[in-house]
């Protein structure tokens, strides 16, 4: 890319101190797949016994890695496991070109570390529509292996970062019957963003014992309230991946009952859901948008991403104007029951709306000092039954125009 992107003025103060997660090694490496003088290669490796499952993108032009994921992805093995990213090369849109070079990788990691291949997943982000240059991942194998370090996490998460400008890290512990589990979750994403399961990758480690199933199921549930909740740019990645691993280190045993753990794993899942939010392309603004009041939560949902990526509406919080009629806008267009003399519009704890007109007491200086804000609450009511919807986004600056001009540059 033409020069450094800065950090995003939402970035956290600084990475996490993650737990060390028993069962997982993690090694990175500069491999030269596009990027130069940077690591770009993360490998994990996962003790024997471990289950994985995954989350993956909808899109209808996956990647190559995505597509031999989700065949992998619900084969159970007592061996080890191991996941393998590049970054600066998305492996999309390359034909028979990508299935070759994904196997290329999968099969030399498999013979490097004694898998079986099938219990080795993999991951690209970067530009779409370049051949991978596998052999130089594969050429950093043996490097990769000798430098397997539990405690090498930050590392990895930075190795697979591509317009990213800083490093996404969570973790979490739960005191359970049987014993203290930890989770500790990495990802990628700044552009590209609206997953459907953005180029978004996220791993999450745990040392809790979980049947495969049962996380595959835990998983699927929690996306739908987490990263896929989120946008950015209204675009859904060829190659969005969400990998979980658990080791069973710790010996103690998570079940489908077990609440503790699931709020847990939830609560590291949307905090690197909001992470990739913060660090949205050229983003100055954190947005949360929560609609109540829709003829049903699918109804709610529609209105809540309709608002969240409009272009208008996302300029005007750039601009830090408090354009209420563009939130009106989108709540018409999306195609969700509304009813216009019933809505209710609210920035942050003002009112600005209601009964189709503009509040009586709303004053136009009390938005825009809402709208000045780094975080801002936009709230809608349908006034129509009791759907629910939570979605997350950012605005929308001239930052996204320049990174995304320069992207391949």
């Amino acid at each position: 890319m033409a020069g450094k992107i800065p950090t995003s003025p939402l970035a956290p103060a600084a990475f996490p101190d993650l737990p060390v997660i028993e069962g997982v090694r993690f090694a990175t490496i500069e491999a030269g797949v596009r990027y130069k003088g940077r690591r770009d290669v993360m490998l994990a490796e996962l003790a024997p016994g471990s289950t994985v499952a995954g989350v993956f993108t909808r899109s209808k032009t996956r990647a190559a890695p995505v597509l031999d994921c989700q065949e992998k992805i619900g084969l159970d093995s007592a061996g080890g496991a191991a996941i393998v990213v590049n970054s600066g090369n998305a492996n999309a849109f390359t034909g028979r070109n990508g299935t070759e070079a994904t196997r290329a990788v999968t099969s030399a990691t498999a013979a490097a570390l004694g898998l079986d291949e099938t219990r080795v997943f993999s991951s690209s982000t970067g530009v779409i529509g370049e051949p991978l240059p596998h052999d130089r991942v594969t050429a950093k194998l043996g490097d990769l292996k000798a430098a397997l370090d539990p405690a090498k996490i930050e590392e990895a998460a930075r190795a697979i970062m591509t317009t990213d400008t800083f490093p996404k890290g969570a973790k979490a512990e739960v005191v359970m019957e049987g014993g203290r589990v930890k989770i500790a979750g990495i990802a990628k994403g700044s552009g590209m963003i609206a997953p459907d399961m953005a180029t978004m990758l996220v791993y999450i480690f745990t040392d809790a014992q979980i049947e495969r199933s049962v996380l595959q199921d835990m998983l699927g549930a929690l996306t739908d309230v987490t990263f896929n909740c989120i946008t950015v740019d209204s675009d859904t990645s060829t190659s969005d991946t969400l990998l979980m691993a658990a080791t069973g280190a710790s010996g103690v045993v998570v079940t489908e009952e077990s609440t503790g753990f699931i709020e847990a794993l939830r609560g590291v899942m949307l905090d690197l859901a909001h992470q990739v939010v913060k660090d949205g392309e050229g983003a100055t603004k954190f947005v949360e948008i929560h609609v109540t009041g829709a003829a049903s939560d699918a109804d709610a949902r529609t209105h809540a991403m309709a608002i969240a990526n409009s272009p208008l509406i996302k300029t005007a919080i750039a601009g830090e104007d408090p354009n209420w009629g563009r939130v009106v806008m989108a709540i018409g267009k999306s195609g969700a029951d509304a009813d216009r003399d019933l809505l209710t519009i609210r920035f942050g704890d003002v009112l600005v709306a209601e009964n189709g007109w503009v509040s009586p007491d709303y004053r136009e200086e009390q938005g825009a000092a809402v709208m000045k804000r780094q975080e801002i609450p936009i709230s809608v009511d349908l006034g129509l039954g009791g759907g629910t919807a939570t979605v997350w986004t950012c605005d929308l600056t001239h930052g996204y125009i320049s990174i995304n001009a320069d992207y391949r540059s």
